[in-house]
């Protein structure tokens, strides 16, 4: 019963109020008429949340301000709601502005929303709700789950019910690719939008996520990604383990298969092009083993390994060179000082001692072999060398000795005067020496 009181009191403030702009018309014919700007703005909103609606006058002279619906019904007259919907609610009313919020937005309250003011003539300023609808979780599919290296693949992503219609892109890692769009209308106003991708994979795409991104004005990072799972054929190749440098006659060689792949290979096989690999190579698993090599086993050597994608090689080309040629090393000779030790005394008994002492060495070196088992020869220069040294230190001696033997002659002891020390003169001495006359010719003489 209310409500309806409420109405006529309206609809009666309404009737006069026009009545009032009558008498206004009249009198403004003869004075100048004072303009007025009504301004609105267009609101979006997501469903579910809320929209706010704002009226605004420019320079008002107490003119009424009203709010309708895209039904043309009146939500708010001034700050009275004569509309029964509750979820409009009076944010703010003054002689400038009405502002009305509508909470828990719905589609159907998408439209153009009529600001009115009640002026001569009157004025209208329309504000358009757009409710907008995000598309639900997007969803990828891809056609082959388990891809193979240089094959084409093929995958979507669908965006359902959005308003408006949803934008796709696509990321393969850090790359955009172009998709192909796809938009249907609903029963329901509502857009369903399909992106198609394809591409071509290779053995670097394994493991890369591929995002599926939608764009919408409602949702902001919507995305959904799958990883790709990519097989490859094997990359073989061929690592030689010994020797480390020339592959020289009469020496091993050693190589190694490595492969890897997706799957993992699990057969490997050693062959030689254009022949047979030799009868006494030993092949285990990876490994190709050959001992004393030589040059009729020069050729090309292939490793292959192959998996569920395909088989791959790698060659290894064997080329012999002779062996090594041995020259003799240059002799050294490591000489020790021959030394020549002198020493002589003089006792006081007039013997003389002389002790020579020589002390000598020599060593012979051998001669660098030319190869395994040469025999030893010894260097005559070295055993001329110390020979000479040898005689000449004899020669040494013997000037030493001679030149001291010239120096001392001898010490001779004899008797002729013995008993001259009684004599009286001369005369005596010769007549009472021992032995007299007749011994005066016998002389002893001691050499040392």
């Amino acid at each position: 019963m209310s409500e309806y009181i409420l109405y006529f009191v309206s609809f009666a403030f309404l009737h006069l109020r026009m009545h009032h702009q009558l008498i206004y018309v009249f009198l403004s014919l003869s004075s100048p008429v004072v303009s007025q700007n009504l301004v609105t703005d267009n609101v979006s909103v997501v469903e579910g949340e809320m929209a706010i609606i704002s009226c605004r006058v420019k320079d008002n002279d107490d003119s009424v301000i009203q709010l309708l619906n895209p039904n043309r019904q009146t939500i708010y007259f001034r700050d009275m709601r004569p509309l029964k919907d509750a979820r409009f609610q009076l944010v703010n009313f003054s002689e400038n502005e009405l502002r009305v919020s509508l909470s828990n937005v719905s589609l159907s309250d998408e439209g153009r929303y009529v600001c009115q003011l009640y002026t001569d003539p009157p004025q209208e300023a329309y504000a358009d709700i757009t409710v907008l609808i995000p598309p639900g979780n997007p969803i990828i599919e891809a056609r082959d789950e388990v891809l193979s290296e240089g094959n084409e693949t093929e995958m979507t992503c669908t965006a359902m019910s959005s308003k408006p219609a949803a934008t796709i892109r696509w990321m393969k890692g850090d790359k955009e690719l172009p998709g192909k769009p796809r938009v249907e209308l609903t029963y329901d106003k509502m857009y369903t939008v399909t992106s198609r991708l394809t591409f071509t994979v290779s053995k670097e795409d394994d493991g890369v996520p591929v995002v599926c991104i939608v764009d919408h004005p409602a949702v902001k990072d919507f995305q959904a990604q799958k990883y790709l799972e990519v097989q490859y054929k094997p990359e073989v190749k061929i690592v030689v383990e010994f020797p480390q440098g020339l592959t020289r006659e009469g020496e091993n060689l050693e190589l190694t298969c490595k492969a890897k792949g997706k799957p993992q290979p699990q057969r490997v096989s050693w062959v030689k092009v254009d022949d047979d690999v030799p009868s006494h190579a030993v092949i285990t698993g990876a490994d190709l083993y050959i001992e004393n090599l030589n040059k009729s086993y020069n050729g090309t050597y292939r490793c292959m390994a192959s998996n569920a994608v395909g088989e791959s090689f790698d060659d290894y080309i064997l080329y012999v060179y002779d062996a090594p040629t041995t020259t003799p090393k240059p002799t050294t000779a490591t000489t020790t000082t021959t030394t020549i030790i002198t020493t002589m005394s003089y006792p006081e008994a007039n013997q003389v001692l002389l002790s020579i002492h020589i002390e000598f060495a020599f060593a012979l070196l051998s001669d660098s072999r030319a190869g395994e088992g040469a025999p030893r020869t010894v260097d005559h220069a070295v055993i001329g060398g110390v020979v000479a040294v040898v005689v000449f230190a004899m020669l040494c001696l013997l000037i030493v000795l001679g030149r001291y033997f010239a120096r001392h002659k001898g010490t001779y002891f004899t008797h002729e005067a013995k008993g001259a020390d009684d004599a009286a003169d001369a005369d005596t001495a010769i007549i009472n020496a021992e032995g007299g006359h007749t011994n005066s010719d016998e002389k002893k003489e001691y050499y040392i």
